[in-house]
């Protein structure tokens, strides 16, 4: 099961016009083009990051695996990533 934290979601619509809601479509879609772990172990321990192709754009989703199932904690828009993983030239 997949889960996340309510404000924090509203938060990311407001600021960022995208909720883990449609970041789960896509997942639940296929479109996870990457995963990979946290690169900073020592500060996030355990994280992960998939690299989610959303909305026509790719987008860093730090997340933890739990007894639960997968916590996502943010979205992150990523104009490097979608250079890398849709070779788009006008970044």
């Amino acid at each position: 099961m997949t889960t996340y934290g309510k404000e924090k979601n509203e938060l990311l619509k407001e600021n960022r016009g995208i909720g883990f809601e449609e970041i789960i479509a896509a997942i639940d879609a296929g479109k996870v083009l990457d995963v990979y772990d946290h690169p900073d172990q020592e500060n996030y321990p355990g994280q992960k990051i998939y690299i989610v192709e959303a909305l026509d754009y790719i987008y860093l989703v730090p997340f933890v695996r739990n007894e639960e199932g997968i916590f996502l904690k943010t979205i992150i828009p990523s104009r490097k990533a979608k250079k890398i993983y849709k070779g788009d030239n006008n970044v």
